[in-house]
């Protein structure tokens, strides 16, 4: 069938409804709100803004060649009809902002809200549940990894924190020098918005706008202060070399894994196994319990009953004073 053919008798079976359904609930279909619904986050639209995608879609969006055209408004109206007979979606009432409830009336109305049901192809949902599960199970097992495994992650944990570092560096050095010029450039602006995507944070990739007006007066600041420290890197070989030199042994020793060198290797290597006292251990420090304490001699004795006499001849004395 065309896709500018009589739709009435494509959409009568349901699993052409179900493409159909693919469609609307793609990107390219129709804008939905969120809501709350029976302690559910749904997804709702009008009925009226659904049929008018279905006769006339977006300027933007490009119809699949295997769904055929609505050629009238009649057409697309039944078509929502059996969305619902066959409950692809459902009549809601709106009980406040974000706030819907199940509607008792159940037939289809341009004038009413209707909250999706279908869920779509729920392969790639599934994959990716299962992919987290085992990527979860996988860094709870740690402590068994082999050696050679745990040194890669330590490798990529570390390149990527120095990465991020000399990132958010040259983000910041790039906006400080197109700043003192007097606009505001910023590379990967959404980088760190948290209420974006993950795709949507990397867009733009730049942006460039003039700055407000009265900065000039901190950007002459920053601009002597800046200057001043680059002065001091020239003319300061020696501390700046040092400074540099020393970044590179940090670095050196992040990588190496000695930068907090408080243990020794062996202990290093065996932080996760169980540390027990061996048997020659146990047994030693039994023997040294039962060992009697050494008995002094004849002439010892003698000479700390003296010592002791004394002392307490320097106690009365002390006293009669």
């Amino acid at each position: 069938m065309t896709a500018n053919g009589d739709s009435s008798e494509f959409y009568e079976e349901v699993d052409n409804l179900k493409k159909l359904c693919d469609f609307l609930r793609s990107k390219d279909g129709p804008a939905v709100r969120e809501a709350i619904e029976m302690d559910k986050r749904v997804y709702y639209l009008k009925g009226e803004k659904l049929v008018n995608f279905l006769v006339e879609p977006k300027k933007g969006v490009k119809w699949p060649s295997n769904l055929p055209r609505f050629g009238s408004r009649p057409e697309a109206i039944a078509v929502c009809k059996d969305l619902c007979k066959y409950q692809f979606m459902h009549r809601s009432e709106k009980r406040g902002k974000g706030d819907l409830a199940v509607s008792r009336v159940r037939d289809f109305d341009e004038a009413g809200y209707f909250t999706w049901m279908y869920e779509g192809d729920m392969t790639s949902s599934h994959l990716m549940t299962t992919a987290l599960i085992a990527g979860f199970l996988f860094c709870t097992c740690f402590p068994i990894w082999p050696n050679f495994l745990k040194v890669f992650v330590w490798y990529m944990s570390v390149s990527l924190l120095i990465f991020i570092f000399f990132l958010i560096t040259a983000r910041g050095l790039l906006f400080l020098f197109v700043w003192i010029a007097g606009y505001d450039c910023w590379f990967l602006p959404n980088l760190f918005d948290e209420t974006l995507s993950v795709a949507d944070s990397f867009k733009p990739i730049i942006s460039f706008d003039k700055s407000p007006a009265g900065q000039l007066p901190y950007r002459i600041g920053v601009a002597v202060g800046f200057s001043s420290f680059c002065y001091w890197a020239v003319t300061q070989p020696s501390e700046f070399d040092g400074f540099v030199a020393a970044q590179g042994d940090f670095i050196k020793d992040l990588y190496a894994g000695t930068l907090l060198s408080d243990m020794a290797q062996s202990d290093k290597e065996n932080i996760d196994k169980p540390k027990m006292q061996s048997l020659d251990d146990i047994l030693g420090s039994l023997d040294s319990e039962d060992e009697p304490a050494e008995e002094l001699s004849e002439e010892e004795k003698l000479d700390s009953m003296l010592d002791n006499l004394v002392e307490d001849e320097e106690d009365i004395d002390e006293e009669e004073e």
